[in-house]
């Protein structure tokens, strides 16, 4: 709980070899003194409100291990002298704000093993050079918004055991040589212009053939040609728009007004999610929660799920206000994506990524499906991922309050995915704990939680105990089961 700023009197320590301020509330820029602290070997900064960007002359510490500053509020871009932490093992810069591209000098840092810019405005090219961090095993540059090609070099990393670079603009052929053999399509997702194997569920490269490319050299040269041409009718086309543009100056313009309004406006309409959903049918009803019912919607060869919440019912607003001022915010692998939404006075709905696979609790409570116990420990490790990413990934912990295996959803790949954030709880910079009137779902909330009515991250970390130990015994908690300290509980 310290706050305040890191005093430029630290750098009177001389001699200290390791600092740590993690988890912390401590705010404002790094001192520029730190770059004098030649005996630093690990400097941990993360997850505090440290702002501005880092100082140049902390890459003058050429003895320095770790430098762990994820989770605060850097900006800036990221110094070409970077390449002077020779000593560097792991850099991790992950869930900040810094632009600009990745130094070339990198590929210097030969003695680096982890590398995280995750959730970032990184853009431009993976450097070449990448390839020559031949001791890495941990590179994680997703969230981003990179360019171009995944470097071929990259197949040299033979330790490498963890690539992730998903959520970015990446284009062209996903290498396959050398750790590229081990890693799934999770280490590539939501880069639409990439192309491989189909183990990556990405489109097949096109073959370039030499035939296609004189095709394509004889269709230039005869463009090029047509160009004059092509200009002549473009000078003719501008003129005739600018003389309209000059009559119809003085015209009323409620028309094309309505028309640029209809395409800023990015929500789907009523009319739309009604054809979707065959007038929202119970053959495409997919779960019922306490304010809404979820239906599957089919658009455009699209399909998603519609969560129409019911406004009948008292909190069905909030909920749905909730939800929207959470998940807007929250970007995870493991949390549910919204699409978009549609609001109006009397109707309010979200449209969610679809979830083929159902809930865990389908999985579980089910005669005909079954999980072998790898996927069930995988499932928790997502559900736990999402879960410290709410509690300590994000600037303001969140509390979901009602975590149970029906609001686990299993995409395509088994995939665990938290969703239905309609009771949930933003804590303030300031709150440990919130007072709320609503509570989870009997059997699975924390006594503290029903008794007191006080919500905090704790809650959630006793749901997930009951939620792991059903998913390991398959038996449901009931009222009188899971009451009482957690510790014996868990035990």
């Amino acid at each position: 709980m310290i706050s305040g700023t890191i005093p430029d009197e630290i750098c009177s320590l001389q001699n200290i070899g390791d600092l740590s301020v993690r988890q912390n509330k401590i705010s404002g820029p790094l001192p520029s003194c730190l770059g004098n602290l030649t005996s630093l070997r690990n400097l941990y900064l993360a997850s505090n409100r440290l702002n501005s960007s880092l100082p140049e002359s902390l890459w003058s510490l050429q003895d320095l291990l770790i430098l762990d500053a994820a989770s605060n509020s850097f900006s800036g871009v990221l110094s070409p002298i970077i390449g002077n932490l020779k000593a560097i093992t792991k850099i991790e810069l992950s869930y900040n704000d810094f632009s600009g591209m990745i130094p070339s000098m990198m590929g210097g840092l030969q003695k680096l093993i982890n590398f995280s810019l995750s959730h970032n405005r990184i853009d431009g090219p993976i450097p070449e050079s990448s390839g020559k961090l031949l001791s890495l095993e941990f590179l994680d540059l997703s969230y981003n918004n990179l360019t171009g090609e995944i470097p071929k070099s990259l197949e040299a990393l033979v330790y490498l055991r963890y690539l992730n670079v998903s959520f970015n603009k990446l284009s062209g052929e996903i290498p396959s040589g050398g750790p590229f053999a081990n890693f799934t399509n999770q280490s590539f997702v939501s880069n639409h212009a990439l192309c491989g194997v189909s183990r990556l569920q990405v489109p097949p490269c096109q073959v370039k053939s030499p035939r296609r490319a004189r095709r394509k050299r004889v269709l230039f040269s005869i463009l090029y040609s047509l160009l004059g041409i092509t200009s002549v009718f473009v000078a003719l086309a501008v003129g005739f728009l600018i003389l309209r543009r000059r009559r119809n100056r003085n015209e009323p313009s409620g028309l094309t007004d309505q028309v640029s309004s209809m395409r800023a406006y990015e929500r789907v309409s009523y009319y739309e999610l009604q054809q979707a959903t065959n007038g929202f049918s119970t053959d495409n009803l997919l779960g019922i929660g306490s304010f809404s019912k979820v239906y599957k919607g089919i658009k455009d060869g699209m399909t998603f799920a519609v969560k129409v919440f019911n406004l009948e019912l008292e909190g069905a607003f909030k909920s749905f206000d909730t939800e929207c001022e959470i998940l807007r915010n929250l970007r995870h692998r493991n949390l549910t994506k919204v699409i978009t939404s549609c609001s109006n006075s009397k109707f309010k709905a979200l449209i969610l990524e679809y979830m083929p696979n159902g809930t865990l609790d389908k999985w579980l409570h089910s005669h005909d499906l079954f999980l072998d116990m790898l996927h069930r420990l995988d499932i928790m490790i997502d559900v736990a991922s999402a879960l410290d990413y709410l509690h300590n990934g994000y600037s303001e912990p969140v509390v979901h309050c009602d975590l149970k295996p029906s609001n686990i959803l299993l995409d395509h790949n088994m995939v665990g995915h938290l969703s239905d954030f309609g009771i949930a709880k933003l804590l303030g910079a300031e709150d440990s704990s919130r007072q709320t009137k609503t509570i989870g779902t009997i059997g699975y909330i924390a006594p503290e939680y029903g008794q007191d009515g006080l919500v905090s991250t704790s809650c959630d970390v006793y749901s997930f105990g009951i939620v792991m130990m059903e998913t390991f015994t398959r038996r449901r908690p009931s009222d009188e089961m899971f009451t009482g300290d957690l510790s014996k509980e868990i035990g």
